[in-house]
């Protein structure tokens, strides 16, 4: 339940009467989904796959490395050679010296052997192996080096403006770059172009030579309606994932690049997901909704720069993630005119607080949707924030940060949870 709830993206629901007698209006709404993007490498972008829509990015045109993500092109290469008759699935694909001697991961097959066509189409997307991508590069190209400058001209065509290759395998090349969204692009475009082949990113195994290799991409074993694409690592790239997941008809495409840990990067691609068929669920039903950036910000990152300090607490640092906005009702009253001083002044003389810790609960740009939101916190969360001390921080770095005060760091992080166990977003810092 725990690893649940930390996947489950959080609701800040302002809904409150500003009058006796009349109705609660319809009101801003947000869903907050916690990210860290403290990792310096790290991008991200979700694509409607239908429309090619953004619905999120972070960093997307940020120059990357693409790690195995490469193979995707690769791929890509194959299917089209299939599609125009100029390679066929049951044709064989000779292993020179060079591939044999390439870097693991791969299939591990001599120098001289062959593999049927297929075959190595399933060890690229299953296995990722790069003596089979060394392999296929030399038998559609003639060389590898000739076969990614077909990779790159294929790239361009397909709208991948900031995309080099120089390998087929995505082992570590300084000069073989990408960015998340070309990476989204480049999975669109497979699904795209050769739906009949798109099936291989989502197989689940595949045995060969008596030997069976499960896919890196575990997320599709764990977030139902996943069903492809590629995962890649290296020191210089961190953990990469494209993936694509299909709910209610509808299809996105996520990117996350430069992930700290494999279970980090895939829950990020989950948490990333859920959020955009929130948004495509809620479009259906109606609503003018949209995703943009939301700044759910805590302490401040220390992952690089001079001063390497860790956070206050572990785990709950910076917090740069998606939220679903909702166009506010133009007839509804602002939360601003509420007396929201009064009640901060309140809280304060009343307050048990006693400690020197903070549970933030949002940070935003305008001090009146601060205050909006700490009025709907102050009604609905009482019983759990009632120890703490609410209070609207003075504009730092461009936000406003709606905070409870003087906990106990105990008391805080107890607090934190509950929030978090009613779906709502919180961080515990130090005063």
């Amino acid at each position: 339940m725990k690893k649940l709830a930390r996947r489950l993206f959080s609701a800040f629901a302002i809904a409150a009467a500003l009058a006796a007698g009349t109705a609660a209006p319809a009101v801003a709404r947000a869903e907050v989904l916690r990210v860290n993007t403290s990792e310096p490498r790290y991008a991200a972008i979700v694509m409607d796959a239908k429309t090619g829509e953004v619905l999120y990015q972070k960093r997307a045109d940020n120059s990357r490395y693409p790690a195995s993500i490469t193979k995707v092109m690769t791929l890509y290469l194959a299917f089209e050679a299939l599609s125009e008759g100029r390679m066929k699935a049951t044709d064989r694909i000779v292993i020179s010296p060079r591939a044999a001697a390439q870097e693991p991961t791969k299939l591990g097959l001599r120098a001289g052997s062959t593999i049927k066509v297929e075959d190595a189409i399933r060890a690229l997307a299953v296995k990722s192996a790069n003596d089979i991508a060394v392999a296929m590069a030399e038998h559609l190209g003639g060389t590898e080096s000739r076969f990614a400058e077909q990779m790159t001209m294929k790239a361009r065509e397909l709208g991948m403006s900031s995309t080099r290759f120089t390998n087929a395998s995505g082992l570590p090349d300084t000069r073989q770059v990408t960015t998340a969204r070309d990476l989204a692009t480049l999975s669109r475009a497979v699904m795209r172009d050769y739906p009949q082949y798109y099936s291989y990113f989502s197989t689940r195994s595949f045995t060969y030579g008596g030997v069976t290799m499960r896919s890196h991409n575990k997320l599709m074993l764990q977030m139902p309606g996943v069903d492809g694409i590629k995962t890649g690592y290296t020191r210089a790239s961190g953990f990469n994932l494209a993936a694509s997941a299909v709910r209610d008809g509808n299809r996105l495409i996520a990117v996350v690049l430069g992930g700290s840990s494999g279970a980090a990067r895939d829950e990020n691609v989950e948490d990333l997901l859920r959020t955009g068929f929130s948004v495509m669920k809620r479009r259906q039903l109606g609503e003018r909704i949209t995703v943009a950036q939301n700044y759910f910000e805590g302490a401040p990152s220390y992952a690089t720069g001079p001063i390497n300090r860790p956070p206050v607490e572990q785990g709950d640092g910076e917090q740069d993630g998606v939220s679903i906005q909702l166009t506010n009702n133009p007839s509804a009253k602002s939360y601003a005119s509420l007396n929201v001083e009064s009640s901060m002044a309140k809280a304060r003389s009343s307050s048990k607080a006693k400690g020197d810790f903070v549970v933030q609960v949002g940070a935003f740009r305008q001090k009146a949707q601060a205050q909006q939101h700490l009025a709907a916190m102050n009604k609905r969360y009482r019983s759990i924030l009632s120890d703490g001390v609410p209070e609207i921080g003075e504009r730092s770095d461009g936000y406003y940060r709606v905070r409870y005060t003087g906990w106990t760091q105990d008391d805080a992080r107890e607090a934190c949870k509950a929030l978090r166990a009613k779906a709502q977003a919180c961080l515990v810092t130090a005063n």
